[in-house]
């Protein structure tokens, strides 16, 4: 499946010069100082070895992330297009000082090596679950932007191949790793604003759009861009270079299962992830309504309402959230600082202000886990609950009325209509 010449994976060739040894008169060797670990280098038995996945515009930004962790070996990248796999080996071999990082076009070559020990998976949101589970039957960890599912099926399969596999997941919500938000949450979780009432999401807009069907345009070479592998699980459409920048919110772009998710999805991911964090990550809400004055309201088991609101409160920066309980509030978002409703909250502790959401702590606590095999923040189970909260909250959009949900059975109460979008078919030969 590969487009490049076979090499024999690190690990391997140790073991059988090894063998070789064994029986010949071996010259004498001369190790560098970084194989040693010396010299401030990560010796070779601390090091992750990482591939990417669809490493575009926001992966790019993951794999400099991680490229500051002195204990990643980063060899490997896959792309589905050939300027950009260049592109990003380029990047990555003037990193290590040498040419070695190995291209492909299809996924499941790095999968199949067996010197890759985690994957970053930053493709579209097409590809991001069926990629993670693929990745996950393959013994590899994983780093995988959001939105990670598709749909409500894909999110409950996600958490049990996980917990089935016991690989180390991270969502992408780095927001999970920053001093304020985490003291947010924390404040919600812990009581400290008395019996928790709201719990405010803002998404960047509410619309439950279909994907588009786009003109034909004239399909490239597959070794240029791969088409037939850009579509993967996704339901067959005709070639246009519009659908190749992935997620974006022009009508007929980005295809994320059913919908294209929107504002609910794609911001979602992040500032509903927060308020799950904020609820002790339970299960998600049973209840969704429509939107009343820019509001969705959505409630959970124990009354606490998740309310989706379009516009923001105090300017704290993008993805703002709110909590509010019956003795107090506070406000936290991209900005890096909090608003609270007294200064008592505090309690004497000094908060960090980081700003810009960088996922750098984010990357630190995956690799971190990769190693302790503990969960990390963005661990599948968060990412499910969270999910589920969003798409259920696209149905309510898309069908224009409230949906009810059954966090056992895990479907819609007497809703045929609402349980026919809680899946998708996948395109042959592609399953979960």
């Amino acid at each position: 499946m590969s487009n490049k010449t076979k090499q024999v994976p690190r690990r391997r060739f140790l073991k059988n010069a090894a063998a070789v040894a064994g029986g010949a008169v071996v010259a004498p060797t001369i190790i560098p100082s970084s194989a040693l670990g010396l010299d401030g280098a990560v010796a070779p038995s601390e090091r992750i070895v990482v591939g990417g996945i669809g490493i575009g515009r926001r992966g790019g930004y993951d794999l400099g992330c991680f490229l500051q962790q002195k204990d990643v070996q980063f060899a490997a990248v896959c792309d589905i297009k050939q300027k950009r796999r260049g592109e990003v080996k380029q990047i990555i071999d003037k990193h290590n000082g040498n040419q070695n990082c190995d291209m492909y076009r299809d996924f499941r070559d790095v999968l199949d090596r067996d010197d890759i020990d985690a994957v970053l998976i930053a493709t579209g949101p097409n590809w991001h679950a069926t990629a993670a589970m693929t990745a996950a039957k393959a013994g590899k960890d994983m780093y995988c932007e959001k939105p990670v599912t598709k749909n409500i099926d894909q999110s409950l399969i996600l958490a049990d191949t996980m917990e089935r596999t016991g690989r180390v997941f991270q969502a992408g919500t780095q927001r999970r790793n920053l001093p304020h938000f985490a003291f947010a949450c924390e404040l919600a979780r812990t009581g400290k604003l008395g019996k928790l009432k709201k719990v405010y999401a803002h998404p960047a807009g509410m619309q439950a759009l279909m994907s588009g069907w786009l003109p034909a345009e004239t399909e490239p070479d597959p070794d240029v861009v791969d088409w037939d592998m850009y579509l993967g699980p996704a339901a067959w459409r005709p070639f246009n270079k519009k659908l190749l920048d992935g997620f974006n919110f022009e009508k007929g772009g980005g295809f994320v299962g059913a919908f294209r998710g929107g504002g609910v999805l794609e911001w979602g991911s992040h500032c509903v992830d927060l308020c799950q964090w904020a609820v002790d990550d339970c299960l998600p809400p049973v209840e969704y309504n429509t939107p009343e004055n820019g509001e969705l309201v959505a409630r959970y088991e124990n009354g606490t309402e998740l309310i989706f609101r379009e516009k923001g409160w105090i300017p704290l920066g993008s993805c703002p959230v709110r909590f509010e309980g019956e003795t107090g509030w506070v406000e936290a978002g991209d900005s890096g600082r909090m608003v609270l409703s007294s200064p008592e909250l505090l309690a004497g502790r000094e908060v960090a202000e980081i700003g810009g959401y960088p996922a750098t702590f984010h990357v630190r606590d995956f690799l971190d886990c990769v190693k302790t095999r503990r969960q990390p923040k963005g661990n599948a189970v968060a990412a499910c609950n969270a999910h589920i909260a969003c798409h259920a909250a696209n149905i309510a959009l898309y069908l224009d009325r409230q949906v009810n949900y059954d966090n056992v059975k895990h479907e819609f109460v007497n809703d045929e209509a609402a349980n026919r979008l809680r899946s998708e078919a996948l395109r042959e030969p592609w399953r979960l």
